[in-house]
């Protein structure tokens, strides 16, 4: 079942339970309204009750759907108020709340056939697989295969044309994961760009598309955009600067599902917000019981959380600055989510712990866009904080965190791993030679390599420099010498366009060690040895990996 429907069901089975629940909760509120006295010089408990009551109702059900019912709650939720605000009941306030909570069943009707069903647009997109496929339009056969070692080189699949019919007839039957296109003389015209920007349009996630141009002129370049081009690159190409803004678009595309943790007291309301997030890819939990947060905050560790307001026994501000002593959680945005519109109270409880005030009701469209937007920065700021710039790697003291926790887990699991310290060679050369700019490409398409040549488990950071250091779990030094070999190969057949147009290529050296099932080290151990047979292949004539 396509994910909108399996969507459509599921919200529509939850307001069916939201439904049965508050027929059940309005005939309660019928109850306590029948018995409010007629006259009283102070406010009954019952009417405090009643607010609540109807706050949340007013809340709820324009999320769910029932617009009207929630609009009717809001304004019984003010008489309410006023009351309590006077501390005294007036006859006239009684019977207008009365008569208002026994008129709203009147507007629990069927929403299933009269109302639309919103259509959610989510921002994000399903994952794409390991081995990427690649479609590139180039005339140039030279170039085209020039381009096509290239992303091989980088573990891609690709797929060259050398005419835009042959590409076009190709996307009829297969979309691939990418476009690298060249327009002008040597590839396609401005009707070509207009028929990609056709088809972007119609599909639910468009293509990364990258953009080749003979000059880099502003109309090619607002055609290539509207075409919906990620990237834009002028002949003579350096490829690996290519492959490095594939990398970039991809990496926009894969990242780890957003985890959003609810904080909620209303159970109906909290599942739709899981099931609406949930369905866009991002990864919700609830929390009904606020004494578990602490708990589920360590075990979940989310990117934001999303706090009701007002619950029975603790309001969201106060949990939020819970949150906010422990300075782990420091990073974490906090959105309030309420059915209060005063701007004076809004203000009060962001002022406590806050980031953002979600008025409720609020559509799924809206809840997701906020949450995405929430998560997506405070994603940014922490990988910012914790990688490099220039590469997006783990930074110095980070990837030494990472030895640190995998060789002590190697050691008590008695598993092995590896360490491999790597350098470019002769790189004070290359920027010497070529500006430092190209040596930043040259850094960028190793870091790119190693990211894509290793897998998932393995940490990888920027040691310094030119230098990077990977820490390899459940791998032996023979298996690690093996694959750091095949990337050393990979990356000296990679050609980079330096000073006046020229191509270099580059290599490295990498030393590696290794403990066995048996031998445990301390973090010092590794690093050292691994850096002294990286000394050794540098004496041994560079281009090399020592074990």
């Amino acid at each position: 079942m396509p994910k909108a429907a399996k969507l459509k069901v599921q919200l529509s089975e939850l307001t069916k339970v939201f439904r049965s629940h508050l027929e059940v909760e309005l005939q309660d509120m019928q109850l306590a309204a029948d018995q409010l006295p007629i006259d009283a010089d102070t406010v009954p408990e019952d009417v405090i009750s009643l607010r609540n009551g109807l706050h949340k109702l007013a809340g709820s059900a324009g999320t769910f759907g029932f617009t009207d019912l929630g609009l009717q709650a809001r304004k019984l939720e003010q008489v309410a108020k006023n009351c309590i605000s006077q501390n005294y009941l007036d006859p006239a306030s009684r019977q207008r709340l009365v008569r208002g909570i026994h008129a709203l069943p009147h507007w629990l009707f069927d929403i299933d056939d009269e109302q639309p069903s919103e259509r959610i647009v989510s921002p994000l997109t399903e994952p794409l697989s390991r081995s990427k496929l690649i479609a590139i339009l180039e005339t140039d056969k030279m170039l085209l295969a020039a381009t096509s070692q290239t992303l091989n080189s980088f573990g891609y699949q690709t797929q060259g044309f050398t005419t835009f019919k042959t590409l076009r007839e190709a996307l009829k039957q297969t979309l691939p994961d990418a476009l690298v296109v060249a327009v002008g003389q040597k590839g396609i015209d401005r009707a070509g760009l207009d028929y990609l920007a056709g088809l972007q349009s119609q599909l639910e996630s468009p293509l990364p598309l990258i953009v080749i141009s003979e000059d880099d002129n502003f109309a090619d370049q607002i055609q290539a955009v509207r075409a919906g081009a990620q990237g834009f690159f002028t002949r003579p190409v350096d490829l690996p600067a290519l492959e490095n803004r594939l990398e970039g678009c991809f990496n926009s595309l894969q990242n780890e599902p957003f985890r959003v943790l609810i904080v909620d007291d209303d159970l109906d309301l909290a599942r739709r917000f899981e099931a609406v997030l949930s369905s866009a890819g991002m990864l919700a939990e609830v929390v009904i019981e606020p004494t578990q947060l602490l708990q589920q905050l360590a075990h979940f560790t989310p990117e934001v959380v999303l706090m009701d307001v007002n619950m029975p026994e603790y309001s969201g501000p106060e949990l939020a600055q819970v949150i906010r002593l422990n300075d782990d959680w420091l990073r974490v945005p906090i959105l309030y989510i309420s059915a209060e519109t005063d701007a004076t109270r809004q203000m009060q409880a962001l002022m406590k712990a806050g980031d953002d005030f979600i008025t409720k009701p609020i559509s799924d469209n809206a809840l997701l866009t906020t949450v995405y937007s929430r998560a997506q920065r405070a994603r940014r700021v922490s990988h910012a904080l914790a990688r490099d710039s220039l590469t997006g790697l783990l930074k110095h003291a980070d990837i030494k965190e990472q030895v640190a926790i995998e060789m002590e887990r190697a050691a008590r699991m008695r598993r092995p791993a590896s360490v491999a310290m790597i350098d470019i060679d002769h790189f004070k050369s290359v920027n010497d030679q070529h500006g430092h700019a190209v040596g930043d490409n040259v850094i960028r398409a190793l870091a790119n390599l190693l990211r894509q040549r290793l897998r998932k488990i393995d940490r990888l950071g920027r040691y310094g420099g030119e230098e990077f250091l990977a820490v390899l779990p459940d791998c032996d030094a023979a298996d690690a010498k093996a694959i750091l070999d095949e990337i050393r190969s990979a990356f000296h057949d990679l050609y980079f366009t330096g000073a006046a147009g020229s191509s270099f290529q580059c290599s490295f050296s990498a030393g590696i060690s290794a403990c066995n099932q048996q031998s445990a080290w301390q973090i010092v151990e590794p690093l050292e040895k691994a850096d002294a047979h990286l000394y050794k292949a540098k004496k041994d004539g560079r281009n090399r990996v020592v074990a």
